[in-house]
């Protein structure tokens, strides 16, 4: 059955896909790439499906820019405003860093810079030896958002990774709301009122503001609802190839953003459509032997261009074979389904970070408001085969979320959840079950700007009822969603980057055949070091790193999972002891000769120091391991051991 929809002054739309359900609404879609109109008429609800008015002729095509309205203008820019909003503790100090997740902001700076150098000295963008000396980095294993640090290489020459972050975040943020704006608004409903509501969840959803504080990559999501409306275009018949290499574009696109997104986009959507074309199928019979063929030419032509990328990520160099198994297990507590997170106004930290596991991974909070109201509007919608299919989906990804075992209000419960039956799966053992979650904001965004098209469609046809509809509307939306309000993400003072590095003294010391040590080794407790590098545009290569890296372990060689940090070295093991507060042990000849080996290994030229927590216990333990002081020299303590590393003969001996 169709509906009409009407935009927020109450007049007739002139143009739009408003239809009584999804899968209805996708027989109204124009079949071009182009956002053109659809011309729409009123169908009386109580009307069967095969009883409803034919389809009418579409308009002539018209550019989606064209008919642009101070409505859309206004929507975008609200979009917009909400993304400084949230940033805008980053554009106005910028040396500040995220105060929740530092180490994750400098990964994506050292990536950003690492795109940066594939634009200006063409290096090979699938792998880096410039962190994690000499094994490197995996790019394709690691989140190295190619898609978007390449066309942000500009901002990151002119003013830096530090400043290319802020901006990254930033348009991810506003870029998402206007998609979905735009695709919402274009093809599945004609408010733009329900529209506006449906985006404004989609991109500002609890779930996002929380991975905005660190993952910049996740909350990339505007390729997403182009993806959802390619793939349901993909049924048009005659359209096959065209359609099918226009899918794969953007699958492309979306795979060297965040291939996890990808994935749950694509889990969802395969559910989704196998349901409708069910219910479909008499119907529309000869729409599913036309999809196929269309997603046949998209996954062919998507697999070509990626099959390189994913053979290095899967067997390249630095390849790994699933997520830690603690990770496997981060699932999201029941209980936080109806929690507020931190980062909403009705929400506060003790609460959130009891039902998460931390404060970038807050993927389930939805609030009690927001529940009600969206099994309300299932309820009301319920004779619509998509809306059903929709919150099935959303107790898909919930049960998914919820990680091997299901936890309430932190307590384990002893249940196993259905993830239990997948975590060890190839491949989705690559899946962080937690963020299964995430993937049902988009569904509640749907869900959401349908009943409010409903709504608006039962003000226009039932005059006497306008406005009782639009308090209830108003009312439970208002309730539902303004708990949820965003607050400014929290930042902190960051360490400078040290003179020793912005005057290029280190330049003395390193070059291609020799790389910086700095103490303790750079991981995920002290990422600094990587901005560094990011900082000389990885000029500055550096031993160790934060990323996902091989398990190396002596006592299970055929042990492939991921690490969060390089292989364990004596000197690396030494230094991150120290700076934990253990106490510092006994320097003796065998403790030298290891840290000259691991020297050696890493091809260093400068071992170097900055001030902070316990640094004169790691002084005083590198001077007797060396057995000469530092200088000071550019805000760090640093020894130069190129002579020691180069000098085969060369030994360690205590400090005079």
């Amino acid at each position: 059955m169709t509906i009409t929809g009407i935009d927020s002054t109450g007049q007739s739309p002139k143009r739009g896909a408003a239809a009584e359900d999804l899968d209805a609404e996708l027989a109204a879609l124009e079949s071009d790439v182009s956002l053109a109109p659809i011309s729409v008429i009123p169908v009386d609800e109580s009307a069967a499906p095969a009883e409803a008015a034919p389809a009418p002729a579409t308009a002539p095509r018209v550019r989606w820019w064209r008919t642009l309205t101070w409505r859309d203008v206004l929507a975008i820019s609200t979009f917009i405003a909400v993304a400084l909003f949230l940033t805008a503790p980053l554009w106005l100090n910028l040396d500040h860093e995220l105060r929740d997740d530092p180490q994750d902001q400098a990964f994506f700076e050292w990536m950003l810079a690492h795109g940066a150098r594939v634009v200006t000295d063409g290096v090979y963008p699938f792998f880096s030896d410039r962190m994690n000396y000499p094994d490197g980095v995996n790019m394709m294993a690691n989140t190295s958002v190619l898609a978007v640090s390449l066309p942000l290489t500009p901002v990151t020459v002119l003013f830096g990774p530090h400043v290319s972050f802020n901006a990254f975040l930033t348009l991810a943020l506003a870029s998402t709301g206007i998609s979905w704006y735009l695709v919402l608004s274009r093809q599945f409903v004609t408010s733009r009122l329900a529209a506006w509501v449906g985006a404004l969840f989609a991109t500002f959803a609890p779930s996002m503001v929380s991975h905005a504080g660190g993952h910049p990559n996740i909350v990339s999501q505007f390729l997403v609802p182009l993806i959802i409306w390619r793939t349901l275009e993909l049924r048009r018949r005659g359209r096959a190839v065209r359609n099918g290499l226009i899918l794969a574009g953007l699958l492309v696109w979306q795979a060297f953003i965040n291939l996890e997104i990808l994935f749950m986009t694509a889990v969802g959507l395969g559910i989704f459509c196998v349901v409708m074309a069910i219910t479909r199928r008499r119907r529309e019979p000869g729409e599913t032997v036309a999809f196929l063929k269309a997603l046949g030419v998209a996954a062919g032509a998507a697999l070509v261009l990626l099959a390189y990328p994913l053979s290095v990520q899967f067997f390249g160099p630095q390849s790994y074979h699933g997520l830690p198994e603690f990770v496997r297990y981060f699932g999201a507590d029941l209980g936080s389904f109806t929690a507020y997170a931190q980062q909403s106004i009705a929400g506060n930290t003790v609460t959130a970070s009891r039902l998460a596991q931390n404060a970038a991974e807050q993927n389930a909070f939805f609030g009690w408001g927001l529940v009600i109201l969206f099994l309300g509007l299932v309820v009301w919608m319920r004779r619509r085969a998509s809306v059903l299919t929709l919150a099935g989906l959303a107790l898909f990804f919930g049960a998914m979320s919820l990680g091997p075992t299901i936890t309430l209000n932190g307590v384990s419960t002893g249940i196993a959840g259905p993830w239990s039956l997948l975590h060890s799966v190839p491949v989705l053992n690559s899946a962080v079950p937690t963020r299964w979650a995430m993937a049902i904001a988009p569904v509640v965004a749907f869900v959401l700007a349908l009943g409010c098209q409903k709504a608006s469609d039962l003000m226009r046809d039932q005059t006497a009822a306008r406005g009782p509809v639009r308090i209830a509307m108003i009312t439970a939306v208002a309730m539902a969603l303004v708990p949820l309000v965003p607050t400014p993400l929290h930042t902190v003072q960051m360490d400078p980057v040290p003179e020793f590095v912005t005057a290029g003294t280190w330049k003395q010391y390193v070059d291609d055949d020799h790389t910086m040590v700095a103490l303790p080794l750079p991981d995920s407790s002290y990422p600094d070091p990587m901005r560094w590098s990011a900082y000389t545009g990885q000029d500055l290569r550096i031993v160790s790193g934060y990323a996902l890296l091989p398990s190396q372990n002596p006592l299970d060689p055929e042990d492939r999972s991921a690490v969060f940090a390089p292989a364990w070295r004596p000197t690396s093991g030494l230094f991150a002891s120290i700076k934990q507060g253990n106490p510092t042990p006994e320097i003796t000849d065998t403790r030298r000769e290891m840290t000259l080996a691991d020297l050696r290994y890493w091809k260093a030229g400068v071992v170097v120091l900055t001030p902070q927590v316990r640094d004169i216990e790691m002084r005083r333990a590198m001077i007797d391991l060396l057995g000469f002081q530092p200088t000071w020299t550019g805000g760090a303590w640093v020894w130069n051991v190129r002579d020691l590393v180069d000098n085969p003969s060369a030994t360690l001996s205590a400090a005079p």
